[in-house]
Order: C-alpha cells, then sequence, then structure tokens
C-alpha cells in the first residue's frame, strides 16, 4: 500500500489494511526487492502538484508490475474518484480503479471478504503510539479554490459513539496522542445533531484512562465553536495547539475565496484564542497567488505574519482547479509571483519561529518521542504536530529513550524549526 496525500488518506488505507490482514493477506511496508501479489497506490487529487505525484507513482508501479514484481496493481482515492474515465483510457495496465468509499469492492475484487465488525479497527501505518481520529468525511464549504467537495461530496458527521469506541480501540492498542481531523473540524455535529457538537466531543474524548494527547487539526475559522477553548482549559491532555487555516488576509480576496468571514473578524477570533488560551500554538495555512492578488494585498497578508507571529505556519501557491468556482477568474499572477510570495512569507515565519525557540532556551519541556534517527532521539512537544511541525532533537548518551514514552527535556540549543535538548533526570 503506497498512501499519498493528507493524513485523512493515511486513515482510509489503514482500515483497508485491516480488512487485508484479517482476510489472510501478508502486509508489506516496503516493496522493493521483494514480489507482492497487489500494489494499491492511495492517490491524492487536491492540487495540481498531488495530481503529478499520484501519476507519477502510478507509472512507477507499473514498471514494477512489468518487471514481474506485482501481480496486480489497483489505483483508490481522490484522483481515482475525480478521473476514473481518464485513468481507465489512458492506464489500462491498472487492474482496478475505485474511488474515496469503495473499500468493500478494492476487496471483493481481489476475492476478499469487507468483514463489518473491524469497523474501527486499522493497521496503523504512523508510529504506533499516535494515529489519526478522522470525525467526518466530506466538505460542505464552497471555498471558491477548493475542489474537495467535488471529490468527497458534502460534509458527513460519524456518529459519535462510533468515534468514541474507535478512540478507545486505539487507546488499548497502545495510541497515546490522537490527532482528530477533518476537512471541517468545527462543522461536526450540525448535520447529525443540528448544531456543533465538537466542544462536548473532545471533552469525552479526554475522558479516555491512558490518552495522553488530543491535538485538533483543520478547526474552519468561520462560526467557530468559542465553547472549544475553555474545553482545551478545562483538560490537561487536549493540547494547547489549534490548527485554523485562515488562506488570507485581505477583504477583497477573502470574499473572492466565499470564506465566508472578514478580515476584521478573523483577527478578532484569533485575539480571543489567545487571549482565552495564552498558551496556545497557532497554526495556520495561507495561500499566495490567488487570482487578482495584488501586490498591496500581498502585502497586507505578509505584515499580518509579521505581526500576529504565528506559532507554526505553512504556505500553499494557488492552483487553478477544475471545476472550482475560482477556476473562472484569470489565473493571473505568474507561478513565479506565486512563489516569490511563499518564500517571502516563509522566511519572515523562519525569524519568528527562531525567535519563539529562543525563549525557550534553559526550559524544561515535557517531550514525546518519536523515533530514533542516527546519533539524536527525535520528539515533540505538545505545540507540535508529527511531520510538519518543530522537532526536538536529544543527543544520544546516558539516558536511553523509548519511542511513545515522554521524557522531561532541558533546551540547550535552537534553531529556526529545531530546538535541542537533554533529558532532566527526575529524583
Amino acid at each position: 500500500m503506497i498512501t499519498l496525500g493528507c493524513s485523512k488518506n493515511t486513515v482510509d488505507s489503514e482500515k483497508l489494511l485491516k480488512q487485508f490482514s484479517e482476510n489472510g493477506y501478508t502486509i508489506l511496508s516496503d516493496v522493493s526487492g521483494r514480489k507482492a501479489s497487489v500494489l494499491i497506490v492511495n492517490t491524492c487529487g487536491f492540487i495540481h502538484d498531488a495530481r503529478e505525484e499520484s501519476i507519477n507513482t502510478i507509472l512507477q508501479c507499473i514498471q514494477e508490475k512489468k518487471k514481474g514484481n506485482a501481480e496486480k496493481l489497483v489505483v483508490m482515492g481522490c484522483l481515482a474518484q475525480r478521473y476514473r474515465e481518464e485513468l481507465r483510457k489512458e492506464l489500462p495496465e491498472v487492474d482496478g480503479i475505485f474511488g474515496v468509499s469503495e473499500a468493500s469492492a478494492i476487496l471483493c475484487s481481489l476475492g476478499g471478504d469487507f468483514r463489518q465488525e473491524l469497523i474501527g479497527e486499522r493497521l496503523l501505518t504512523t508510529p504506533p503510539h499516535y494515529a489519526y481520529l478522522k470525525m467526518s468525511e466530506g466538505c460542505s464549504r464552497v471555498c471558491s479554490f477548493c475542489a474537495i467537495p467535488l471529490i468527497r461530496g458534502r460534509h458527513v458527521s460519524r456518529p459519535e459513539d462510533e468515534i468514541l469506541r474507535e478512540a478507545d480501540w486505539l487507546v488499548r492498542n497502545g495510541v497515546r496522542e490522537l490527532l482528530l481531523i477533518a476537512q471541517d473540524l468545527t462543522f461536526y455535529g450540525l448535520d447529525l445533531y443540528k448544531k456543533r457538537t465538537l466542544p462536548s466531543l473532545v471533552d469525552k474524548l479526554a475522558g479516555i484512562e491512558g490518552l495522553e494527547w488530543i491535538r485538533l487539526h483543520y478547526a474552519y475559522p468561520a462560526d467557530f465553536p468559542l465553547d472549544l477553548l475553555q474545553v482545551i482549559k478545562e483538560n490537561p491532555n487536549v493540547c494547547r495547539y489549534l490548527d485554523l487555516p485562515i488562506q488570507h488576509i485581505s477583504d477583497r480576496i477573502l470574499k473572492s475565496m466565499n470564506r465566508g468571514i472578514s478580515s476584521g473578524e478573523t483577527m478578532a477570533l484569533l485575539e480571543t484564542i489567545r487571549s482565552e488560551v495564552p498558551e496556545v500554538a497557532l497554526r495556520t495555512t495561507l495561500i499566495t497567488g490567488y487570482p487578482g492578488e495584488s501586490e498591496k494585498e500581498f502585502s497586507e497578508l505578509l505584515h499580518f505574519v509579521q505581526q500576529f507571529r504565528f506559532e507554526r505556519l505553512g504556505v500553499f501557491t494557488y492552483s487553478h482547479e477544475e471545476g472550482t468556482p475560482a477556476r473562472a477568474l484569470k489565473n493571473n499572477v505568474p507561478d513565479r509571483v506565486k512563489k516569490r510570495r511563499a518564500d517571502e512569507i516563509m522566511r519572515v515565519q523562519e525569524q519568528i519561529s527562531y525567535e519563539s525557540n529562543q525563549n525557550m532556551l534553559g526550559r524544561i519541556i515535557n517531550v514525546l518521542i518519536d523515533r530514533e534517527e542516527d546519533d539524536y532521539y527525535i520528539g515533540r512537544t505538545e505545540f507540535d504536530s508529527p511531520e510538519i511541525d518543530n522537532e526536538v532533537l536529544i543527543k544520544k548518551g546516558q539516558t536511553v529513550c523509548l519511542a511513545g514514552n515522554f521524557y522531561p527535556v532541558r533546551v540547550t540549543d535552537v534553531e529556526s524549526f529545531d530546538i535541542f535538548g537533554e533529558v532532566v533526570t527526575v529524583n
């Protein structure tokens, strides 16, 4: 199984792998030098670069099949959902093409049986001490630049009891950190319960014995449920971390993006979050080069980043997506300008992150170890999500650190996106 794209794809792959495992298949984590009966590519179709990576991966797997290293090749996921017929026509070497919610059909096509009693169980591909927990499928927002609703449909919340059962199963099987994910986390519950019930669900998740960290990803800023902040404050195992993609700060751009929130409302929300949870690490995502973005509007965004000083931040360059409302707009910002603007924001963010890290020198922080790498143990704080945020590096020496365990660490040195430290002996 080769999984591309976001963490939501990771969850889909893990659930399917569990079904394969219970059907008697052996799961290979590395196909190099080994023959497999089936190669499965779980694709991403979100933006141009992701589609390109998916196509290139499929082509590589076709070559493996031609070499005799695989009997069958199956393609699934977002790219397959959106371009099924095109893929069938252009890539006849692929034995099966399935969309985003066709796990049962995939199993049946390969002689397996989909087992309902396994729903909620997974074969983790992350380190065993953390897992992503998908709260819903699809999105009912109408952001002008986003193709997700076209691919995965409207927002469908998972029933609360189903989520709690899965979370409990994961924790009983060794998971200590759950990362809550959805295309729009704060929309959770509206379709099922006619109100936003994320705060009450997080509060219930926090009561699961053995669950050390709960991390919140992709909280849409419009109509943000402010009572969630009280839940974060009241539960020590809910990380003081919030991923809130704002995309832009210019009123004209936000309106064209159809984000449902103004610049002033965005700033007010961010200030409220900082006021209510002063120690929170706010992560956001921005887009540069949206159609018509002027130098003045970009400067407005850059100035906002400089002034607000997000603890964590990422930038995408705008991608013209087929079928989206923004597709009708003239894609009039050259790629080199999009990239230059993104690079400029990241240079500013790099300095902000460095200065923030400097404030941690000498402090003792709680670190969860993820892995060993060369001469270091690599871990994270509650303010950092795996793969996208800062890491803590602990030089191997007298103290042995085990992945999945927490350690008190004194910060001895910092870089822009890395922290160095040593384990503190607790008497």
